[in-house]
């Protein structure tokens, strides 16, 4: 382990001393319950809430590695499984769409608007169908958001048929396609093709020129899902101070401790960035 990544663990320890942690459940607007995870610092740097993608969970390796990025910085930090996922929250991951993802983003930022330690503008970190979210939520308000990391987001239901073509074809035939669970491989459920009906109701593209704030996009080089065409396409659009990292070798999901460790590093210049 090099110096810095002492030094690193060193400063998140000190700032774990003085943070308070609190796994709770709300509700959201169709009276479901949603697990929540709230990461306190007292007399926080900002606020950040960070969201997984889809049939992903609040505990993922990549979600956990951004988390502990920001609280080393001083942020407190917001996690939570989305209903209708491979989580702890209520609903069946073959119910999932994009408007129930981002309905349950909404949710819990609402929700956080009666908390203490609420501030704004805040952070707005999502992976793949979390990342589509995030960016869509900032376009509607961007005055609540000071800085947006979509991670190998989902740009459009359009592209997202597009990148692949002959799954589609066969999803569409067959009525639904089978999802397992990367970080839990014994977890599978069937997603029925009206997920892809829903998703093809949203696009970031349209309303980008409203991201105004930093940006940054990471993606791995080997990621078929939300391909790095996909991202170069959205970090054209942005009219603000932008970039995009690409992990060489890295998959649509982080698992390797070498890609997690520079989805960490990555974060870690970025933030300086921010603050």
């Amino acid at each position: 382990m090099t110096r810095v990544h002492v030094e690193a663990e060193r400063s998140t320890r000190n700032v774990m001393e003085h943070s308070e942690t609190k796994q709770i459940k709300i509700e959201n607007r169709k009276k479901q319950h949603m697990a929540v995870v709230v990461e306190e610092v007292k007399q926080a740097t900002g606020l950040v809430f960070v969201m997984h993608g889809l049939g992903g969970h609040k505990g993922q390796k990549q979600i956990r590695a951004v988390a502990e990025t920001f609280l080393k910085h001083g942020y407190t930090v917001v996690t939570f499984d989305t209903t209708n996922t491979f989580g702890e929250s209520d609903g069946s991951l073959e119910l999932a769409t994009t408007t129930n993802y981002i309905e349950d983003l909404e949710d819990v930022i609402n929700w956080a608007k009666g908390e203490v330690w609420y501030k704004e503008p805040f952070v707005l970190v999502g992976h793949s169908l979390g990342g589509i979210s995030t960016i869509l939520y900032a376009e509607k308000n961007p005055e609540n958001v000071c800085a947006l990391a979509p991670m190998s987001a989902v740009v459009s239901g359009k592209l997202s048929i597009e990148s692949r073509p002959e799954r589609a074809r066969l999803w569409k035939e067959q009525g639904f396609e089978e999802k397992q669970s990367t970080s839990r491989p014994w977890l599978k459920a069937k997603i029925p093709w009206s997920h892809m009906e829903d998703r093809c109701l949203y696009d970031v593209l349209p309303q980008a020129s409203k991201l105004t704030m930093p940006v940054l996009i990471t993606v791995g080089s080997k990621d078929l899902i939300t391909p790095l065409e996909h991202q170069r396409m959205l970090l054209e659009t942005l009219p603000g101070r932008k970039e995009i990292h690409v992990i060489e070798g890295a998959e649509h999901t982080l698992t390797e401790e070498v890609h997690i460790q520079e989805l960490k590093d990555t974060f870690d210049l970025w933030i300086n960035t921010i603050q």
